[in-house]
């Protein structure tokens, strides 16, 4: 009988330390759930707003008379540059990096040393354009295979002599890879 009750109480001690390991890991994995989420929801309407109209002016301004992939490469490297640990990890800041050289300012993207603040976007269409090719890549995760590591880009008429690796020629640019 003694062993009969020892044999309940250890079954009752051993359901009820088993249930309170259960309620743990259920409420741990809860509470990194709500650290994805948190994380995941960071980026608020205003600042998804600030990034469409970044990227839409990168690509007006860079490929604004380039076909649809022309359009789509331009957009491509530049997130692809904000998640390479190369250049900023805030894709306005991509667009608008500056550095300075022997003294002299550069832009990553030229148009942006360009008097920024005069510029207007003149062609409405080829905005609009550009706006749409911004959602595609940004929201919808666009993207052209042939341009996943390309991080940087130059005219057709233009010779930099850089060290990096050519990955593509898309409508009016070269585009490159970092050299390994």
């Amino acid at each position: 009988m003694l062993i009969r009750i020892i044999k309940i109480l250890l079954v009752i001690i051993g359901l009820t330390l088993v249930g309170w390991i259960g309620y743990k890991v259920v409420q741990y994995k809860l509470n990194d759930s709500k650290e994805i989420t948190i994380k995941m929801s960071a980026v608020t309407a205003e600042v998804r707003n600030r990034q469409l109209e970044c990227l839409a002016k990168n690509i007006y301004y860079e490929a604004g008379g380039e076909p649809f992939e022309g359009k789509v490469a331009v957009a491509q490297v530049t997130l692809n540059r904000m998640d390479s640990g190369l250049f900023p990890s805030d894709l306005c800041k991509v667009v608008y990096q500056k550095n300075v050289v022997y003294e002299k300012v550069l832009c990553q993207f030229s148009w942006y040393c360009e008097k920024p603040s005069s510029k207007v976007p003149k062609n409405t269409e080829a905005y609009k354009e550009s706006e749409v090719v911004a959602r595609q890549v940004l929201l919808e995760g666009f993207r052209l295979p042939s341009l996943e590591n390309a991080l940087y880009f130059h005219a057709v008429h233009v010779k930099p002599n850089w060290p990096h690796q050519k990955v593509a020629t898309i409508g009016g640019h070269i585009f490159y890879k970092h050299k390994e």
